[in-house]
């Protein structure tokens, strides 16, 4: 329940971009202020040949049309140095919304944004460089699809006292890789079952990589219920292993998170157990929305999804499974 998910989130705080979900009971205005007429604004995109940031940009133009914002992309193709300059020349626009190539240079791009408001997308800069309605992160919180991953194996194995599982994680120094295994971990041990963490290793995003490490760890012959992946990428690779040893996938689940096209393929065909959507179309409304808010002097707290703090405005996941993956199609 809630008080489990502050603790859980006050516990790993200061792993990466989080302070608190604002409370659930809050009644908050599922609108917010959406007239954008008037108002000017820059996206400035780190790379907007990525599948997710693209989908993003895409659905951010969209809700600004529909406001009557106007809004003009400018990718920054992976420069920081052009990213700079991209913002360094957005000097007539209200407010300025961008998906950092490097979360590190947050600051410098808040120094060349000259006093226009910004809300950061996709890669979250350190919560000492947001600044409560003038420089917010819109995203999904992290530590939530851990959570609900962990929460979908306590389900399924309500009944076991024991439960053995394998991490394969992401690359070591992103800050999904720490948030999303930290909060497993704290799901988990807040069960109060004995949990029995067979293996635990990274495998970098990639699914090769998955299969290369699951195919060794499977080789040990130990009883594995589950195997929960920072992506679904190294999901796939998991079941490429599992299916290659003729491993049952009814009793070894395994899962995984970003809802790929190849994710909720498996879940449907029935391989993966379960996987997390990141909607990137409700991040990139959501944008807007805080965008608009911020160039009227509003305040994001106001907002559904919105923290206290006046910081942050979450997009909650959504965990994709054989009962309702014909939605995720």
């Amino acid at each position: 329940g809630m008080h489990m998910r502050k603790k859980l989130l006050t516990l790993v705080v200061g792993i990466f971009c989080t302070v608190m979900l604002a409370s659930c009971g809050n009644k908050k205005s599922t609108e917010g202020n959406i007239d954008g007429r008037g108002l000017k604004a820059v996206l400035s995109m780190s790379d907007a040949s990525d599948l997710f940031r693209k989908n993003l940009g895409d659905a951010a133009l969209e809700a600004a049309a529909a406001s009557g914002m106007e809004l003009t992309l400018e990718d920054a193709a992976g420069s920081m140095q052009k990213q700079m300059n991209d913002i360094k020349n957005a000097k007539d626009v209200d407010v300025i919304i961008c998906a950092l190539c490097d979360s590190k240079t947050a600051q410098a791009m808040e120094t060349n944004a000259n006093g226009i408001p910004i809300v950061f997308i996709n890669s979250c800069p350190e919560d000492d460089y947001l600044k409560a309605n003038k420089y917010v992160y819109v995203g999904s919180n992290e530590e939530v699809a851990g959570q609900l991953q962990a929460e979908y194996i306590l389900d399924k194995y309500a009944s076991k006292d024991t439960i053995n599982v394998a991490i394969l994680k992401g690359e070591k120094r992103h800050s999904a890789t720490k948030g999303r295994t930290a909060a497993v971990k704290y799901t988990l041990a807040e069960s109060g079952k004995n949990i029995n963490y067979v293996f635990d290793d990274y495998a970098d995003w990639s699914t090769d990589k998955a299969k290369e490490v699951f195919d060794i760890f499977s080789n040990t012959g130990q009883q594995i219920d589950c195997v929960l992946c920072n992506n679904d990428n190294m999901a796939l690779g998991a079941i490429e292993g599992a299916k290659q040893k003729n491993i049952d996938l009814s009793q070894m689940l395994v899962l995984g998170v970003d809802a790929t096209d190849g994710g909720v393929a498996a879940v449907e065909a029935g391989d993966m157990a379960c996987t997390i959507f990141q909607s990137a179309k409700g991040q990139g409304k959501a944008a807007v929305k805080a965008a608009i808010t911020l160039a009227k002097d509003g305040d994001i707290a106001s907002l559904e999804g919105g923290e206290e703090n006046s910081k942050y405005l979450w997009v909650p996941f959504e965990s994709v499974t054989a009962e309702n993956v014909g939605n995720y199609k």
